[in-house]
């Protein structure tokens, strides 16, 4: 008897798992995306005023909108809005 004898159905196992796992996520982020892309769409019809109580301006809503379709555009959002809080933060420390 050699070990690669008793660790070949296990690693097979592990391996059709691991595939398996895979294809879930990568079905779960395509779905997640779209959904998040249909709600993406939706701040196109809000108001500037509105955009601008959550952050956003319609400029980053074009930029967005440039990303390829299985990529979740509200990622992109969240980090332009994210970096200019953390711009207008350094702003405000320098000037005090």
């Amino acid at each position: 008897m050699i070990t690669i004898d008793h660790t070949t159905p296990t690693a097979r196992f592990a391996t059709r798992t691991s595939m398996v796992a895979r294809l879930v996520l990568g079905v779960s982020g395509l779905y997640r995306a779209f959904k998040n892309r249909r709600e993406f769409y939706r701040l196109g019809e809000m108001s500037d005023a509105e955009l601008a109580d959550i952050g956003l301006t319609r400029a980053d809503l074009h930029v967005a909108y440039g990303h390829p379709f299985a990529v979740d555009p509200t990622l992109a959002l969240s980090a332009m809005v994210r970096r200019r809080a953390e711009d207008e933060e350094g702003a405000t420390r320098s000037v005090c």
